[in-house]
């Protein structure tokens, strides 16, 4: 069984109690201690004789130094380091070689400090690519299998700028050389090793910003494994939390190296001009036989690249193949049967057991309470009241089925994502687990005879209700709008609350100060506190008019703080709000697609996880009866059209022109304003509103003519790896 998607608990208190450790040791921040230590390292540098000498490439210094007695070579610096790792800092190859000569026994000498923990100078010597060096260091006996590098300025942290691994190969393959890999391996260096997280070299060439050397370092790293003839290929080993490099990267969104092992996956069967037919592998895609597969990584990333890959073939042909084969069917069919849930439920509401209320039932002339709740025994007497009771039970019954389907997945994803990521459900899973607890907690009410159940059914309604609109996923045309209103609900509208909070509570206790000395009946809207809090609230939205009776006497005070709340909350924060709204509409129209398909992927994965195998039946062909691997595969048929590729070039690159012109233009005119003394117009062709709309228009004609749907530019780092 693969590792739970979220981190367990002891590895959290684990991650807490070493940052509380190194804080109480150190005294320090990170920063603060970094900073010291550096300008130590610096002083050091230029006090040491020797040290002084290696930065500088002084050789004949670095050679009486050598000869000298009192000469410690193996003083260390602020941050462990030894002479030679100074020299190949600063790559100064003569100096090095000297002291290589001079002293072999610094060749593997690792760094000591807390920080560099482990660095040798053949670490040092591969990142900043000299090549030099590197042979030798190799040459003269520098380890390339047994150091590795443990200190906390290179582990993967949150914040940091570099993450290389822990060994000399994965140090190679982040920089990039073809050499030095290669003289790496070839020195004996073992291509499967993996750091303290299990991370191999794979998987840290995921993590780096620059994806083109990435590809490459990839191929060349796995071109090396493959002459060891392993049983298990080397992106398919997995780290310690159960990802492989293909896995890391649909969880970190590296859109680059997806397609590229991707493509390296892929079976090409024929090529008939434009038109190509291939074989994509769907092992670590599909989640039919995978608890943790791409699809179910995509959908629990948080970032948004991550999304992006559903656009990727096989990806988008899979996840379209489950929704229209089985997921669009099984999903309208659950939402048939919870609105027959929620529709029993509301009739059992509605004619639940009531009596006329006795005469002494209360004494007081405000309450107009003429029916009670029965007792248990008066609630279950005639047929009516038992068909009632067939509804009771099934809406106690699906309660409890729903709290059995929920609470599985909310301990294999972590509460903090199941309830706080918009594409899993989100605020739905809280809605629906409050209502099955409070359903069950009104039996418990009806079983024991307590009173006021009234107030448990209204609340259980209004849950019950409101979880239809999840339902509006399954459609393309809602499946946003819902998203909106959960991004408006659970931002916008709660920071509107919080500063309309801190105006109710200043304006209605100014005004209950004034009232609180008045006949309580003589303005009822202000008689108490409370009242006068949510007098208050009703006022700023509109709901009621001014409380204020001309017919008394009322102070002044009471007109100017009307007057003030009113400019504040109907003019200041209800605009304020409209303004938020306005820009969370325009932030979800942007991703509207894209959060889209990551809904049905969620739920299609929420389907095929709760739903017997016979429904949902495993999609592809096993190449194992065609000569394939014991794979699962699925064929794409694909035009590739150089013509409509010179095209897309063309116009991509015309459009850049264009924006080229009018960045000239711009940049032209505000040269003109700043150079002459009075300002000057700017003139009617250089890009102004009417200019940029016919622009875009002409765009949309291009693109219309030649039958192409307008993209989004691509990285150039990017554009050299497409998707076939």
């Amino acid at each position: 069984m693969s590792p739970s998607l979220a981190r367990s608990a002891p590895s959290e208190l684990n991650h807490w109690w070493s940052q509380l450790r190194f804080r109480l040791q150190n005294k320090k921040g990170w920063n603060e201690m970094l900073d010291e230590m550096f300008l130590l390292h610096t002083k050091y540098m230029n006090d040491i004789p020797l040290f002084y000498a290696s930065k500088t490439n002084s050789t004949d210094c670095i050679r009486k130094l050598l000869s000298c007695s009192s000469t410690n070579i193996f003083e260390r610096g602020a941050l462990g380091e030894t002479a030679l790792h100074v020299a190949v800092m600063n790559d100064s190859l003569e100096a090095a070689v000297a002291l290589m000569d001079g002293a072999p026994e610094l060749i593997n000498e690792p760094m000591t400090s807390e920080l560099f923990q482990g660095v040798t100078p053949l670490h040092i010597a591969v990142v900043n690519q000299n090549t030099n060096l590197v042979h030798h260091l190799i040459c003269r006996g520098g380890d390339v299998v047994n150091p590795r590098v443990t200190g906390l300025y290179f582990r993967k942290r949150m914040g940091g700028l570099l993450y290389y691994g822990e060994h000399v190969l994965s140090f190679a393959a982040c920089a990039g050389n073809e050499d030095i890999i290669s003289m790496v391996v070839e020195a004996g260096a073992s291509t499967r090793v993996q750091d303290d997280r299990g991370n191999t070299v794979l998987h840290i060439l995921v993590l780096q910003p620059n994806k083109v050397i990435a590809c490459q370092a990839i191929d060349l790293i796995m071109a090396h494994d493959a002459e060891l003839d392993r049983p298990l290929p080397l992106d398919m080993v997995p780290n310690f939390r159960g990802l492989t490099p293909f896995k890391l990267a649909a969880k970190e969104g590296n859109i680059v190296v997806f397609q590229h092992l991707v493509n390296k996956r892929r079976v090409v069967q024929w090529s008939l001009g434009p038109l190509t037919s291939s074989l994509f592998d769907l092992t670590e895609i599909d989640s039919w036989a995978d608890d943790m597969s791409v699809l179910e990584l995509i959908v629990g990333s948080q970032q948004r690249e991550a999304r992006r890959l559903l656009e990727v073939t096989p990806v988008r042909q899979l996840v379209s193949l489950k929704w229209n084969l089985y997921g669009k069917h099984y999903f309208r069919l659950l939402l048939f049967l919870y609105l027959l849930y929620i529709g029993i439920f509301t009739l059992c509401c509605v004619y639940r057991p009531l009596k006329d209320a006795p005469e002494n039932y209360t004494r007081s002339e405000m309450d107009k309470t003429i029916r009670v709740q029965k007792t248990l025994n008066e609630s279950y007497v005639t047929h009516e009241d038992n068909l009632r009771l067939a509804g009771e039970v099934i809406s106690v019954l699906g309660a409890v089925a729903i709290l059995l389907l929920e609470i599985p997945d909310i301990l294999r994803v972590g509460a903090k994502r199941y309830f706080g990521q918009t594409a899993l459900g989100g605020p739905f899973h809280v809605i629906l687990i409050s209502y099955a607890c409070l359903v069950v907690l009104l039996c418990v009410f009806r079983a024991s005879e307590v009173q006021r159940e009234d107030l448990v059914m209204a609340v259980c309604l209004v849950l019950g209700w409101c979880n239809v609109m999840f339902f509006a996923r399954g459609f393309e045309m809602l499946g946003p709008y819902v998203i909106m209103i959960q991004k408006i609900i659970f931002g916008d509208l709660t920071k509107f609350m919080w500063l309309t909070m801190i105006v109710l509570v200043g304006f209605s206790t100014s005004l209950w100060m004034v009232y609180m000395t008045q006949e309580p009946d003589s303005i009822p809207a202000y008689r108490s506190f409370p009242i006068t809090l949510f007098s208050q609230f009703e006022l700023s939205v509109g709901l009621i008019d001014l409380p204020v009776d001309h017919t008394i006497i009322t102070p002044p005070i009471v007109h100017v703080i009307h007057c003030a709340f009113s400019v504040v909350s109907y003019i200041l924060l209800l605009n304020l709000l409209i303004a938020m709204m306005s820009d969370t509409h325009w932030r979800v129209a942007q991703e509207r697609d894209e959060l889209w398909r990551t809904q049905v992927v969620a739920t299609t994965l929420s389907l095929e996880r709760r739903l017997p195998r016979w429904l949902w039946p495993r999609l592809g062909v096993c190449g194992l009866g065609y000569g394939l691997k014991e794979r699962w595969y699925l064929r794409v048929e694909d035009r590739n059209d150089s013509m409509m590729q010179k095209m897309r070039r063309y116009i991509k690159v015309f459009s850049k022109e264009e924006e080229k012109e009018k960045d000239g233009m711009e940049k032209t005119d505000s040269t003109r304003k700043s150079g002459s003394g009075t300002p000057r117009l700017r003139p009617k062709t250089s890009g102004g509103p009417n200019d940029r709309k016919s622009l875009t228009g002409w765009q949309v004609i291009r693109y219309s003519t030649l039958g192409l749907e307008q993209e989004p530019e691509e990285p150039e780092e990017d554009q050299n790896i497409k998707v076939v």
